[in-house]
């Protein structure tokens, strides 16, 4: 029987970051997917800057991913039209916009480019890392115990009993785990079926400098969404089924006509690469953790594609795990700290799935769905404005609760994303968010911040946790004068950041027993 703290349940964008993760920090991971390699298909098109945020830690990663995008352009313009050769499409999202939401709150990229491309970098970066990554390989059977799990796997050598600590089940959007577990769901259910063609062709007459391009399509014959490259080179179409098509009614021919249709080029020379049928769903898991099992990504919220931010979701359910999972197994987090990540992941995971549905009324037909909500009246909120509320944060007397706020106003407080700061450090110019992911991080001004340094110090070494000591104005200048009002310590208080960028806990100023008040806050924190 092999032995295994994490074993990784998936290939896809959540079990590849929760592998890439663990490993990076040391801990020994084995993911097992059922197919032979990561996607073949595009799939989600890029991930967001929050979902980057998690993953720059990894030395070089950020680079390798910006690199494989870099062909796509910068900017991404959303729009409604018959054909790519409508002369009036309406322009639902226009790059410039972006540009202009996300300066000043983070320093990661948008990376532009397809879920195929994400997941290879990720799957190299991984093995580098040490992680062991069984394709072909599928997961038959699991029971669990007090002590752990037992797993039975097959691949083409046979069967294989394999005993881990803890599962990450990030079996996409059908989850035989989920079925195995008995995990109830909600949500709206299955919405309809498309038919994703990935095909070849020379667009460059129809992009022109639109490079990178997100059509929703409403004509006589289908409706569907269109991807471009940029120019010559593969384009992803997706169609929707009408009623009583099934997979088989999209033969070849006939992708070769509906992408002529969909680019208003009846002449036009296409070579289909690849086709695949894939469902469209609302649907929620009404629990992220069965015992030791805990699930991500599709198996645990599965989202309509409008939007674009089911991918990044993914991406961060499997960061979220791994950083709770490295506490845990290093000893730092009591096992009770696992139950955090079902309390803060579902909520947010819930209001997401809920904004992709109420993007697919809006910019797919029927327009107006009954029963779908209201699109969110600000997208940025959702993207760096969601608060955590768990044993993992110490919410401050009067907090009100909100899973939702504007990012834009700051302000620290324990439960939000630490705000984007830039500090000097020896002559160069980096983030706030430069210095989370590794440990925790204990920051206040070297103005009457001394004391909350020393009792760093202490406490670190009691309790046996990875803590980084920074006093502003000290080594790291703040450049901008802002820190103590963003983060809301301008009394010679403290914070603490957790390894994911949250604030966990805040003293507003100066207390006299700093070491009894930050031992008394991590302990809680930890589960301790």
């Amino acid at each position: 029987m092999e032995r295994v703290p994490v074993l990784v349940i998936g290939g896809g964008y959540a079990g590849l970051s929760a592998a890439t993760l663990l490993a990076w920090r040391e801990v020994p991971v084995m993911l097992v997917e059922r197919h032979p390699s990561t996607s073949v298909q595009p799939k989600a098109f890029g991930a967001g800057p929050r979902a980057v945020e998690l993953l720059r830690p990894v030395q070089g990663l950020e680079e390798e991913l910006t690199e494989v995008g870099a062909g796509a352009g910068e900017d991404l313009r959303i729009a409604i039209a018959r054909d790519l050769t409508d002369p009036e499409p309406h322009l639902l999202l226009d790059g410039e916009w972006e540009h202009l939401a996300l300066a000043g709150l983070t320093p990661a990229a948008t990376v532009r480019a397809p879920q195929a491309d994400i997941e290879r970098v990720l799957r190299v970066k991984a093995e580098e890392l040490g992680a062991d990554l069984r394709f072909s390989t599928e997961l038959i059977s699991l029971e669990q115990d007090d002590g752990g799990v037992t797993a039975l796997i097959r691949d083409k050598d046979g069967d294989h009993l394999v005993r881990a600590e803890y599962v990450v089940a990030a079996d996409g959007h059908h989850s035989p785990l989920r079925h195995a577990l008995d995990v109830p769901t909600s949500g709206k259910g299955e919405l309809g079926r498309m038919c994703s063609i990935m095909f070849d062709a020379d667009l460059s007459d129809l992009v022109r400098e639109r490079e990178v391009t997100l059509w929703y399509l409403r004509n006589d014959t289908f409706t569907g969404a269109l991807v471009t490259g940029a120019g010559a080179g593969a384009h992803v179409l997706g169609v929707h089924h009408s009623e009583g098509e099934s997979t088989a009614d999209f033969t070849h021919e006939r992708c070769v006509e509906l992408v002529r249709l969909a680019t208003g080029r009846p002449e036009l020379d296409v070579r289909i690469l690849d086709r695949t049928t894939f469902g469209i769903a609302h649907l929620l898991a009404d629990t992220y953790q069965v015992g030791r099992v805990f699930f991500a990504g599709d198996a645990a919220h599965t989202m309509p594609p409008t939007g674009g931010q089911g991918g990044s979701a993914a991406l961060q359910d499997g960061a979220d795990l791994a950083w709770r999972l490295w506490l845990v197994l290093t000893g730092q987090a009591g096992p009770e700290f696992m139950d955090t990540y079902d309390a803060e992941r579902r909520p947010i995971g819930a209001l997401t799935a809920d904004a992709q549905l109420a993007e697919l009324g809006r910019r797919m037909p029927p327009a107006a769905r009954v029963g779908y909500p209201e699109p969110l009246e600000d997208p940025l909120n959702a993207l760096f404005g969601h608060r955590y509320h768990s044993t993992a944060i110490l919410d401050e007397p009067g907090d009100d609760g909100s899973i939702l706020e504007n990012p834009r106003q700051g302000g620290g407080r324990p439960g939000s994303r630490a705000p984007h700061l830039v500090l000097d450090w020896d002559g160069q110019h980096i983030s706030t968010i430069d210095l989370f992911g590794s440990g925790f991080v204990l920051m206040a001004a070297k103005q009457g911040g001394q004391t909350w340094m020393d009792a760093g110090r202490v406490v670190k070494e009691r309790l046996g946790v990875h803590l980084t000591r920074l006093p502003v104005d000290d080594e790291l200048l703040d450049v901008e004068g802002r820190f103590a009002e963003q983060y809301g310590v301008s009394g010679g208080g403290a914070v603490l950041v957790r390894p994911d960028g949250y604030v966990a806990w805040r003293a507003a100023r100066a207390e006299l027993d700093a070491v009894e008040a930050l031992e008394r806050a991590l302990r809680a924190i930890l589960s301790r």
